[in-house]
């Protein structure tokens, strides 16, 4: 499943300026609010418990905060590179400066699953963090993270 199934140019972040995991996740709430058309309270609401259960800082600077929402009609990313790191309660302990939010269908199942896996395994990569901490704009994410995941796919 390549990122640019549920990825579009649109919804990458080139800054994102936060101070606090909750104004993270807030304004995060708010651009993919204005993107899905989804209710920005009920996408806050759904990472906000999903936090409550534990962090998805996954460590190395990376955060894939996810949910469930049964409002959602498909699969929806959004990445964001914020200005500076901030405490996300990783599990390495490490701030946090890259975050792809993912949201799916209540009734997405496994593909929630390897949409959350195929992020989980782009984003692992040094290589690519590396590549997208010095991307200039948002058009280069985008690239760096819809083509490194077709050419992965075809492996």
């Amino acid at each position: 499943m390549p990122l640019s199934d549920f990825l579009t140019p649109e919804a990458v972040l080139p800054v994102l300026r936060a101070n606090t995991k909750k104004q993270a996740l807030q304004d995060l709430a708010e651009r993919a609010s204005a993107l899905s058309g989804l209710p920005e309270r009920d996408l806050f609401d759904t990472l906000l418990q999903r936090e409550r259960l534990g962090s998805t800082g996954i460590g190395h600077g990376i955060a894939i905060p996810h949910g469930k929402l049964a409002k959602s009609p498909k699969l929806f990313g959004l990445f964001a590179r914020l200005e500076k790191p901030i405490d996300f309660e990783a599990l390495d302990g490490e701030p946090v400066d890259l975050i792809f939010l993912l949201i799916a269908p209540e009734a997405a199942g496994a593909d929630h699953l390897k949409a959350l896996a195929r992020v989980a395994r782009v984003l692992r990569e040094p290589a690519i963090t590396a590549k997208l901490r010095a991307a200039r704009d948002a058009d280069a994410i985008y690239a760096i993270l819809t083509q490194t995941a077709n050419s992965s796919n075809a492996a």
